[in-house]
């Protein structure tokens, strides 16, 4: 399993962990919902085609990896294309800041905060999605709670 630690208290940008060791930083653009993903010597894009719609995309040079639709403004999840399959990543409840991806009707992972009261998340997702997919399905959970966070302020 993986884990997303803030860079600060105050910081949506992130340092992800494999064990002890940092294998990737996320940093979140401050004006839309886009950001920028480090693993070693590759960066790859991650960003929304439209400034209020559009899918979402994570890619290095011209090769897009992974796009994420938000079927609905109201609620919590998302369609996501990966490697000719299709899953659903969607808040586990109604209110909880767990998210559960789901393959067909088959729960194959989640993303959640290691506890209440932070926003460090633990991310348990398939051996068979590649590290920057993996990373960029926690950025979408990342943007929905920080959405949330926005409008609770």
């Amino acid at each position: 399993m993986l884990k997303a630690v803030p860079n600060s208290w105050l910081s949506w940008n992130f340092t992800i962990f494999d064990e002890a060791t940092p294998i990737a930083k996320i940093d979140l653009a401050w004006a839309r919902e886009a950001g920028e993903l480090n693993i070693g010597n590759t960066a790859y894009k991650m960003y929304r085609e439209g400034l209020f719609n559009g899918a979402f995309i994570i890619q290095t040079g011209e090769s897009v990896l992974a796009r994420a639709e938000k079927p609905s403004a109201l609620r919590r999840s998302f369609k996501v294309e990966y490697n000719n399959k299709h899953y659903i990543l969607e808040a586990a409840s109604a209110f909880g800041r767990k998210f559960v991806l789901r393959e067909g009707e088959r729960v194959v992972g989640s993303v959640y905060p290691e506890h209440v009261f932070t926003r460090k998340a633990i991310i348990d997702l398939p051996p068979g999605i590649a590290l920057p997919v993996k990373i960029f399905l926690t950025w979408l959970t990342i943007i929905l709670w920080k959405r949330q966070a926005s409008a609770a302020n």
